[in-house]
């Protein structure tokens, strides 16, 4: 099958490498020439512009977009639309809002064009490991597509579905970010205490490596936990700032909007917000009130 895909990022790349392997043809396009030059010396075929793209790919024609959430995707579909046609069919792989999805699959529709918004998970492993893919959008239009979905999931029948219209695959991959982003906090919080705890000198790595195995919180985070404690025990020169890509703000907005209580990953956004703060003024004026009335004295900088 041919396939465009549009932004030739690490995991757009690695997952235009995986299709060929798969004996798919993947001609790329990424603004960014030095991409696109990766792009091409890893023996993925570009060109350097999206009229070449689109003139590149047989009708009906796919076109894969991994390009970053929000103002990116519409100026994308915005310069892709005139070469588009009826019966041609847009692939949004990134973390986009599910609301965005569903406004550009009702856009597109009118002319008729399709749309599937698929949540994407695999990180820069896939092309060795295969992808998580959760798919929203009109079920003729995803069995079309499913050559491209079996060879980019861990194996044909396994680690990709539909799971609904039009926004579904990017509100699962929506949720499925909020829990990731409570595990992380979780492995966190627990290695923290291992390693304050001076009298026993754990070996961090060794524990997380026996943890690996048959234990109840056997992971791949584990995993990748163990082999950065592995290489960096004290993880020296990591500073202890944690960003977010907005998902995990999306998926408590919608508790919040679906009235269902998810403290664990409401908990887990405020700790990362937490750790910009590098004034931390809510610190200092809690420890001025408590000196304000216990008289239990501020440290001065």
């Amino acid at each position: 099958m041919d396939l465009g895909m549009i932004g030739l990022g690490r995991m757009g790349a690695n997952m235009a490498e995986r299709l060929q392997r798969g004996g798919h043809r993947v001609v790329g396009y990424d603004p960014n020439p030095a991409a696109g030059a990766d792009a091409a010396a890893r023996g993925i075929e570009t060109v350097d512009a999206l009229p070449a793209l689109a003139a590149a790919l047989p009708s009906p024609r796919a076109l894969w977009l991994m390009v970053p959430a929000g103002a990116a995707v519409d100026a994308t579909l915005e310069a892709l639309r005139p070469s588009l046609a009826a019966g041609d069919v847009v692939v949004d792989g990134g973390n986009s809002h599910y609301g965005d999805s569903q406004r550009r699959a009702a856009a597109l529709a009118g002319d008729g064009i399709g749309w599937l918004d698929v949540g994407t998970s695999g990180g820069i492993w896939g092309l060795e490991a295969g992808y998580s893919l959760t798919i929203g959008g009109d079920a003729a239009l995803a069995q079309r597509l499913a050559p491209l979905f079996a060879t980019l999931a861990p194996s044909p029948d396994r680690g990709w579905g539909r799971v609904g219209p039009s926004g579904a695959g990017h509100f699962a991959k929506m949720v499925h970010n909020g829990i990731e982003y409570g595990l992380m906090q979780a492995f966190a919080e627990g290695f923290a205490i291992l390693q304050r705890k001076r009298e026993f000198e754990l070996d961090l790595a060794q524990v997380a490596d026996i943890w690996r195995d048959a234990s109840v919180i056997r992971s791949w985070l584990l995993d990748l936990a163990a082999e950065s404690l592995r290489g960096n025990p004290g993880l020296e020169g990591i500073a202890p700032h944690v960003a977010d890509s907005g998902e995990g703000r999306w998926t408590v907005a919608e508790a919040i909007a679906l009235d269902v209580p998810a403290p664990v990953i409401t908990q887990s956004l405020i700790a990362r917000l937490r750790s910009r703060d590098g004034d931390a003024f809510a610190d200092r004026l809690l420890a001025a009130l408590r000196d304000a009335f216990g008289g239990h004295g501020v440290q001065r900088k």
